[in-house]
């Protein structure tokens, strides 16, 4: 039986250097040459391995490792040129080399939308030591949409929470809480 690989960073249960005085580095797309870079100015939040259809993942692995920061801290410095939005109809807008089809960062240009302002970012494309460390494992569930058998869904829930990453078929408690304020306040509905 072939266990299924869930990403590289965590496959071999992962290790994170985390510096709490970190206050960022530059991601880089795959390509060899000429290669996109993006800088990010601070600290990374809500790390999490992410099961959807639309994240970016390394090849051969199931889940994305995906964190948030503050999207004025996002600032592409080289080969900008070579950035596409993937889907011009999502939520998040996300911004992947043309060459490599590595994602380097995904924004909401919602400003309704609960996580307007903040960009997600792929921290495994930085050399740096430091990021934040994946916290929870969302969209769990989606991953058989993807083409993981059904079968193995159980199994892939034991290792992730093994690594100490609870599971969800939705993003965590406190993201989710963040959603349902947004919409409440838009409804005029939100109280304290």
């Amino acid at each position: 039986m072939t266990k299924v690989k869930l990403h590289p960073r965590l496959d071999n249960g992962y290790q994170y250097e985390i510096d709490a005085n970190f206050s960022g580095g530059t991601l880089h797309c795959l390509c060899e040459h000429n290669s996109v870079e993006v800088h990010i100015g601070a600290q990374t939040g809500h790390n999490h391995a992410c099961g959807c259809s639309k994240c970016w993942k390394p090849e051969g692995a199931t889940f994305s490792l995906v964190s948030v920061v503050g999207r004025d801290n996002v600032k592409v410095m080289k080969n900008e040129d070579k950035l596409e939005i993937v889907d011009e109809t999502a939520a998040i807008q996300r911004y992947a080399c043309k060459d490599c089809g590595a994602h380097l960062f995904g924004r909401i240009e919602n400003p309704d939308h609960a996580f307007y302002g903040l960009d997600f970012v792929h921290t495994e494309l930085s050399d740096e030591k430091g990021w934040s460390a994946p916290e929870f494992a969302g969209f769990v569930s989606s991953v058989i949409e993807t083409g993981t058998a059904a079968s193995k869904i159980n199994e892939i829930r034991s290792d992730l929470q093994t690594l100490g990453l609870n599971t969800y078929d939705c993003l965590s408690p406190a993201l989710m809480d963040l959603i349902a304020i947004k919409t409440a306040q838009l409804k005029g509905t939100f109280t304290e």
